[in-house]
């Protein structure tokens, strides 16, 4: 995709977060690799209502821009993830409601359902807590997605990576189910939990599953 092509897909990924439930306000932030190694990120303090194209910070490889608005907050851990998993071509960080319960609880995942294989493994992890912005909730959140496409940051969110914007945004909505699923089961007396080869037999069907390209 072009530069413009992946600024008019942010914008559309950004309202999509607000409409799935993923976010609410200014809350939350996405970011797309470049082929330079530099990266897009949304900016700061604008609702996806009112956010343009144009608004869209271009920030080099070691987080330096010279856009005239100031980027997400969390732009520390978009330029970490993005330097140290060539995997993953965009990132995705919400505050869902089930999911950031869980958090607040600084509750991991278990596999409640198989669908948690598309995460990477057995468990959504819990990141320690650490305040916003900070370089420190960047390296506990490159620790706890360690080998995961996501993960919790305790009393904060959600994180979801994925080759592409599509497929990161498609697994935000993947762990906000797992975690409305958990939750819900608590209140049943708790979940069955799958076992380890079971969600290693589903990983290995799950290679080619999910959204393949950036229609949206």
């Amino acid at each position: 995709m072009t530069e413009a092509a992946l600024r008019r897909a942010m914008v559309a990924a950004a309202m999509a977060m607000t409409a799935r439930g993923l976010n609410q306000g200014t809350s939350g932030n996405l970011s797309v690799r470049l082929a330079d190694g530099g990266f897009l990120i949304t900016p700061s303090g604008i609702t996806p209502d009112r956010l343009v194209p144009d608004d869209i910070v271009r920030m080099a490889a070691d987080g330096s821009h010279r856009h005239a608005r100031a980027p997400s907050s969390e732009w520390r851990i978009h330029r970490d993830l993005l330097r140290l998993r060539p995997d993953v071509g965009a990132v995705v960080h919400a505050h869902p409601t089930y999911a950031t319960v869980l958090a607040i609880r600084g509750m991991a995942i278990p596999a409640v359902h198989y669908m948690i294989a598309a995460a990477g493994g057995s468990t959504i992890r819990c990141a320690p807590y650490a305040t916003f912005g900070s370089q420190a909730l960047s390296d506990h959140a490159v620790e706890a997605l360690r080998g995961r496409l996501a993960c919790l940051l305790a009393n904060h969110g959600m994180i979801a990576l994925g080759p592409t914007l599509e497929r990161a945004l498609w697994l935000a909505g993947e762990v906000e189910t797992l975690a409305r699923q958990y939750v819900l089961s608590l209140l049943l007396g708790g979940p069955n939990i799958l076992p380890d080869d079971e969600i290693a037999r589903v990983a290995a069907l799950f290679e080619d599953y999910g959204p393949k390209s950036e229609s949206s």
